[in-house]
């Protein structure tokens, strides 16, 4: 009886371990990562006026915005002329040197209007952060955005 109940107890343990562990928030930036330098900015020019698409960050609000690990991390993705984002064509980069690619870590988050993460983990600092999408037109859209993290 005793080693039947200590198997159920040992049973349950592990599927609240499992279940618990997949409540951790998701690590956008870790702490080696967020220990690189700052790579320069790639300048990137437009000519005219353009229908590409648009990106809008709305959470956390204002670039100037300072937010406690873990945080809501929001965009907003806006389409013109009928056209449609592509979420195959979103690309997430952390601008370091090198550049480090955080689209797999965010991909099972991606809609075709935005980016929805609830819980996103990144070390204390300024991490500068750059999302590129295309349209069904082929046009892309590109925003470049710091994110500050507090302790």
């Amino acid at each position: 009886m005793t080693t039947r109940v200590l198997f159920w107890f040992l049973v349950f343990l592990g599927m609240e371990i499992q279940y618990v562990g997949s409540l951790r928030a998701e690590v956008l930036i870790t702490e080696q990562e967020a220990l690189l330098p700052v790579a320069n900015p790639p300048e990137f020019a437009t000519r005219g006026i353009t229908r590409a698409p648009r990106i809008t960050k709305l959470a956390p609000a204002a670039d100037t915005a300072v937010v406690k690990s873990p945080f809501h991390f929001v965009l907003k993705f806006e389409s013109f002329g009928g056209a449609t984002i592509d979420p195959a064509t979103i690309k997430v980069f952390y601008l370091k040197s090198p550049t480090i690619d955080l689209t797999a870590r965010v991909k099972r988050h991606f809609k075709s209007d935005g980016i929805n993460l609830d819980d996103a983990e990144a070390p204390p600092g300024d991490h500068p952060i750059r999302i590129e999408i295309k349209d069904s037109e082929g046009r892309t859209g590109a925003s470049t955005f710091m994110l500050k993290v507090d302790k």
